[in-house]
């Protein structure tokens, strides 16, 4: 692992950005610590979007890292001068577990205990990564849980989906499986909060309830007046419900 110092926005957190080796690629992304000397809980952060599209802000991560976490924010492979391509919740979800051990592994986290947190197609990420790391608890929000139901309600879509996943879910039914986390989403013990817009277009809220049918203990946070995007101020109340629903406050 490779840290550059990176401008943060935030006095109170120290930001760099990390190079780190994801199944033999070199991958980046943010690393975000309060600026002190104390240890405190990991926070993996795994973001939406492909490519440019969702690409993670220092604003974000310094957000989180400002409640009392370190956070580390993977780009996934193929961005920001990353090795190898992104591939939509396949082979790129190494980058996430890959992530995971690299905090796990930070000096000032405690306990090895950490946290993930995946926005949209980050939710699909951070459902893979609890089912294989023992992660100590999950929050989603706004965040896919079917690959198959995304092509189907996303249109705009189809054509990034079919060139990186090889085809439709009618031609390669298995892949979009493959990629599809619900049925070995049950093995998830840790706490999971759900968090998602009733109006959401972008990732509909039927992502949401098949992910609590899946995982019955999960704890939800319907959203009836929102969409995929949340005005800053009530994004800042529900980071903050975030943290000390993590923290258990």
């Amino acid at each position: 692992m490779e840290c550059i110092p990176y401008p943060s926005p935030n006095p109170h957190v120290r930001l760099f950005l990390v190079h780190y080796k994801s199944a033999g690629l070199l991958v980046k992304g943010f690393l975000a610590e309060p600026a002190d000397q104390e240890s405190y809980e990991g926070f993996l952060y795994l973001r939406g979007g492909i490519k440019g599209i969702g690409m993670v802000r220092p604003s974000r991560v310094a957000e989180f890292a400002a409640e009392g976490f370190i956070v580390f924010a993977p780009f996934y492979r193929g961005n920001r001068g990353g090795e190898g391509n992104e591939d939509f919740a396949g082979e790129d979800r190494e980058d996430a577990f890959s992530a995971f051990d690299l905090l796990r592994n930070h000096p000032r986290v405690k306990n090895g205990r950490i946290h993930v947190f995946g926005f949209s197609r980050g939710g699909i990420m951070a459902l893979w990564t609890a089912i294989h790391r023992p992660v100590s608890s999950l929050v989603t929000w706004g965040g896919v849980s079917d690959m198959k139901l995304t092509y189907e309600e996303r249109k705009d879509m189809r054509r990034m989906m079919k060139r990186v996943i090889g085809g439709t879910p009618q031609k390669v039914p298995e892949a979009y499986d493959r990629r599809t986390p619900l049925e070995e989403a049950g093995l998830i013990t840790a706490p999971v909060l759900i968090i998602h817009g009733r109006s959401d277009k972008n990732v509909s809220v039927e992502h949401a309830y098949r992910l609590k049918e899946a995982v019955p203990h999960a704890d939800t946070m319907y959203l009836d007046k929102y969409d995929h995007y949340i005005p800053p101020a009530v994004n800042r109340q529900i980071v903050g419900y975030i943290a000390k629903w993590i923290k258990g406050d």
